[in-house]
């Protein structure tokens, strides 16, 4: 990135933070894991239109990541997705560029962040992944970091909801995967499969360990607003 990339990511993260990440009382745990350089691929749950702010919560570095290519066609609106790290992604498929886009991206040894769901699921179950983000770590040889991302769901679903501030949040990085190595040019569908059942079962245990800890948060939460006016004390409008 050059100098004014850094400086707008920047900027862009603070705005971020302020309004799509502290108004619902969301917190990051164990964010160290994610690696501090070189490439991986992000592995997150995907319930809500906050996935994204909140994922970039997980790390200073940049997060790049797919987006619908319609997005990117808006003037201005494109040149910001893509200042923040976003390329474009036709939806019906028929464009390989995104794939030689993602692969140059790991090359070059950033971070880039694939929703093994694929789109927006319901409920504390993570749904069968797709191949996509198992496939290009065996490819480009380099780590998968799942993550869960609980709370999103109910703080706010997308376009036409209100958001539900102050409903608290958590995003839980678990330990990076390291792919299995693979022989020539050619990702075998073997591989992709068992690296996927790891991946599968690893985010399902951070899902619902990243649930228990927003529950325990939110008991919290209201234990001590209970005893604010137990003791005659004005309720501490966070707590709320």
């Amino acid at each position: 990135m050059s100098g004014s990339q850094v400086r707008f990511y920047r900027f862009a993260r603070v705005v971020l933070r302020a309004t799509c990440f502290w108004p619902y009382r969301a917190r990051v745990v164990d964010g160290a894991k994610v690696p501090t350089s070189g490439a991986c691929v992000l592995a997150p749950s995907h319930r809500s239109m906050l996935d994204i702010p909140w994922l970039a919560m997980a790390t200073k570095r940049r997060v790049r990541y797919m987006g619908k290519a319609s997005l990117f066609r808006v003037p201005l609106l494109g040149r910001v997705f893509t200042l923040l790290g976003g390329f474009a992604v036709e939806r019906d498929g028929s464009d390989r560029g995104p794939l030689r886009d993602s692969l140059k991206i790991l090359d070059g040894g950033e971070p880039l962040a694939v929703y093994p769901e694929g789109t927006r699921q319901h409920g504390p179950t993570i749904q069968v992944l797709q191949p996509g983000a198992a496939y290009l770590a065996i490819k480009a040889q380099v780590p998968i970091v799942p993550i869960a991302l609980a709370g999103t769901e109910e703080a706010w679903r997308g376009p036409g909801r209100l958001p539900r501030f102050g409903r608290g949040g958590v995003v839980l990085v678990g330990d990076p995967i390291t792919p299995p190595a693979r022989t020539g040019s050619v990702v075998k569908r073997e591989l992709v499969d068992e690296l996927n059942a790891r991946l599968h079962a690893e985010l399902q245990r951070l899902f619902d360990e990243a649930n228990a800890l927003r529950d325990s948060g939110r008991r919290a939460s209201g234990r001590r607003s209970s005893a604010r006016r137990a003791s005659g004390q004005a309720p501490n409008p966070i707590d709320r």
